[in-house]
Order: C-alpha cells, then structure tokens, then sequence
C-alpha cells in the first residue's frame, strides 16, 4: 500500500474511531487495499467499497455516510484541490468525485448509479471478510443452530407415534376390534418431522467473492443436519460439491471446496451454468418438495435468454425457487441488471443474505 494511502485511511479510521464507530486495524488494512486497487475516483463507488472493507453494520450506514461526507469535505477545506488524472487509490481525501474516464471503471455502472458489475467487488473482503480459523469455528456453530431450528421444523402431516401426541380414535377403534373389542390404550399421532429438501447453486465468480464462502457455509452447515440437501458452485461453469461436503471442520471444508470449483473468484456465466444444471440434474435432484436456492448477485454477462429459460424450467419442476442475492442488503439496489431481471419472474422468493441475521429470517422460507 502507498505510505499517503495508508496515511489517509488511518486517519479516516481514528476520526471513525472518535466518532464511536468500532473500526479496527485489521479493517483499515482491507480498505487500503481495497482503495489501491480502486479503478477510478468516483465518489459512490469509495463510499460502498469503504463501507464493506471497514465491515460497518447495516444499522450504522446512515451515520458512516454523513462522517465520510464530513471527512472529505473538511479535508476538501483544507487544502487546495490538486487537479491530477484519476489514479490507483485517487479518492480518498479528494475535494469531490470527479467523473472516472471511459474504460476506467466506469463504463460497467449505469447512469442511475444503481450496482452493477464492477472490478472493486473482486476486491471487497469486508462483508462478510476472509475469517480467521477461530472466528469460522464460531460462525459454523452459529450457523449450525440455524441449520437444525429448520432440520427440525415439524410440518402440519399427522403421523403414528408411540409416544406422546394426539389422540387417534380411528386406530384407536381399530386397534379394539383386533383385541376383541377391548380397548386397551389410545392410539395417537403426532407432527411429522419435515426435513427439508434443498438445492444449492452457489455463484464463486468474481463479483461475489466477498460472500461466496460465507453463504457455502450455511449450505454447508443445512447439508450436514438435513441429509437431503445438494449443493452445486458455479461460475462459467457448475460443478456438484456435495461429496466435498464431509464431516472436517469448516474451514478445512472450504478450503477443500475451493480447490475443486475451477475458476473460482474468476467470471461469471449464469445463464449457461444453471442450463447446464437444468440438462444433468434437474430431473434426478427437483421434485414438487424441493426448494431451489439459488446464491448469486445476478450480474451475468452471458445471454439474458439463457438465464430466462432455465429458471423457467427450474421453477416449473420444483416446489419453490428462492434467490439469495447479497447486493439487496444495499437498500438503494435495484435488479436492473440485465441477468437479474431476466430471472426475477421466475423466483417465490427474493431476498438479502449478507450476515447470519438476514439467514435466520431466510430459514422460514424454506419449505416448499
């Protein structure tokens, strides 16, 4: 990192700091890098990449952007504007976001400055961040609580139990007859144990390194206590992961997955993945109690069509089609891009997966 970058972020951080926002060292490290890597000097796009890299909570954007407005600006006052081209790390502690040059970053955002593709989410580690081993041995029990509330969700079915439950009259009656018309005990049923049944596409391309080992775990953690969940990775092409998914620790689980999804953090074709999904396991893998979940920000640069007709198929196949997208935890984004809005009609169910939070809301919505 340049010694004047890293200069100008820990200053940010200590006025951060002094403004009661928690932001650590290790945080101011992330955005550093981040920042040195940013492809332009655009003023929205150093606030979200700042906001990730810094991990500042969703509770505390509102009060982050009006100190970072104030941080700029003050500095703004305090020197005179140095006119330069738009650089490596240019943005921070500029007067005001100048317009970033054509090819620089800035053809990939549309005017209305909503998300869309861009290189900076290649290098966002913020939210949620690369974990140490001891902060993901405390998240896969977290996540794992989360795992079990649904594994052990009962449905509304009625079945036999021998123990306690509601009376059955019935078997009750039935069970007399046999003995002769003595009725020796109450026959009783209870909930049935409705084990979910899941299908994971997880998205590791580029866009959604930030997030695609966070949102693995929970599969990951689903796939353990509920035996019927399958989880796929894809990026420009799918790849099943299930049998990777053993009993190791997650971390060691992670890290074996990465190693057996090419091209992970690289492009991105999903359209042409979940076809390929649609021609080899849709029939063996769907059914009318399935829940297909699909984990992606939906920034396809392949053909919208392609995208369009297998969600089409996959959603006349299975039970309930949910889309996971991370971008939604942003409360400006809206699924213009073109990828997105092309399979947006085909999903029940549309919603954040950013931190264990929004995965505990999520849980309930898997049933078909």
């Amino acid at each position: 990192m340049r010694p004047d970058l890293s200069l100008r972020v820990a200053r940010l951080g200590r006025f951060l700091r002094r403004e009661g926002l928690p932001v650590a060292l290790s945080d101011e490290i992330d955005a550093g890098r981040a920042l040195a890597l940013l492809p332009g000097s655009d003023r929205e796009e150093l606030r979200l990449v700042l906001r990730s890299a810094l991990r500042i909570r969703r509770e505390d954007w509102e009060r982050f952007d009006a100190l970072l407005e104030a941080f700029l600006s003050e500095r703004a006052r305090r020197r005179r504007r140095v006119a330069r081209p738009a650089g490596r790390g240019a943005a921070l502690g500029r007067g005001r976001a100048d317009t970033a040059p054509e090819g620089a970053g800035g053809a990939d955002r549309p005017a209305s400055g909503a998300p869309a593709y861009s290189p900076v989410a290649l290098l966002v580690k913020g939210a949620p961040r690369d974990c140490s081993e001891r902060e993901l041995g405390e998240m896969e029990r977290v996540l794992s609580r989360l795992a079990r509330r649904l594994a052990r969700r009962r449905s509304r079915r009625l079945v036999p139990t021998r123990g306690p439950g509601r009376p059955d009259p019935r078997r009750s009656l039935r069970h007399a007859l046999a003995s002769g018309g003595e009725l020796v005990a109450f026959a009783r049923r209870t909930r049935a144990r409705d084990e979910p049944r899941l299908v994971f596409l997880c998205d590791t391309s580029g866009s959604m390194d930030a997030h695609a080992r966070f949102l693995l775990a929970f599969a990951v953690a689903l796939r353990r206590v509920a035996r019927a969940t399958e989880v796929f990775a894809f990026n420009t092409s799918l790849v099943r992961i299930t049998p990777s998914l053993g009993r190791a620790p997650l971390a060691a689980t992670l890290e074996r997955v990465r190693e057996a999804v090419p091209g992970w953090s690289g492009g991105t074709r999903i359209g042409a993945s979940l076809s390929e999904f649609v021609a080899g396991h849709l029939q063996g893998r769907v059914g009318a109690r399935t829940v297909v979940v699909i984990l992606s920000d939906g920034l396809d640069r392949g053909d919208p069509r392609a995208l369009a007709s297998a969600m089409s198929a996959i959603r006349e196949r299975a039970g309930k089609v949910v889309w996971l997208n991370p971008l939604l935890s942003d409360p400006r984004y809206q699924p213009t891009a073109r990828g997105m809005a092309a399979a947006l009609p085909y999903v029940h169910d549309f919603l954040p997966a950013h931190d264990l939070a929004s995965l505990e809301r999520l849980l309930p919505r898997l049933a078909a």
